[in-house]
């Protein structure tokens, strides 16, 4: 296998409003089985946690629910305000396909913490490549055709 310094080099630039430049086999194949570190387990996780919250607490303020979200927390180390908050003012947005593309903003700048500024080529910052592959193909599978094809099936049924 090529050393990961070369791998990340040798990837094509991600844009979070650009359609993936490759799919997820595609980027295996070049960079073999990524691990994804305990660090961002929990980061995710707190980002997870986060949204039950906010989630929680829009139900509660319709009367929809209680706004405990505890039987949806996932258990983290750490917790960052920074996260929380950015996460509370994208699940703020009124229109749900861009509160969905606010939530999917702060996971990408998220998965940004893993690469250290010190070493842009790292393992980190190939873990941080993965991740954000992964929210470019999800953001570019949806669409109006595949919503209104949803629409349809159930529809039909």
């Amino acid at each position: 296998m090529m050393p990961v310094d070369y791998i990340v080099a040798s990837l094509q630039p991600l844009a979070f409003d650009a359609p993936p430049p490759c799919t997820a086999e595609q980027f295996a194949a070049i960079a073999g089985d990524v691990v994804l570190p305990r660090e961002w387990t929990d980061l995710e996780s707190q980002l997870r946690n986060a949204i039950a919250e906010e989630r929680a607490r829009a139900n509660a303020a319709r009367g929809r629910g209680e706004a405990d979200a505890s039987k949806w927390r996932h258990p983290a180390t750490g917790c960052s305000l920074h996260w929380t908050n950015r996460v509370r003012a994208a699940c703020a947005e009124k229109d749900p396909l861009k509160r969905d593309a606010a939530i999917d903003r702060v996971f990408w700048d998220a998965a940004g913490e893993l690469t250290p500024p010190a070493n842009p080529l790292s393992r980190g910052a190939l873990q941080t490549y993965a991740i954000r592959l992964g929210i470019a193909i999800r953001r570019a599978g949806r669409s109006t055709e595949a919503g209104n094809a949803v629409v349809d099936r159930l529809l039909t049924i």
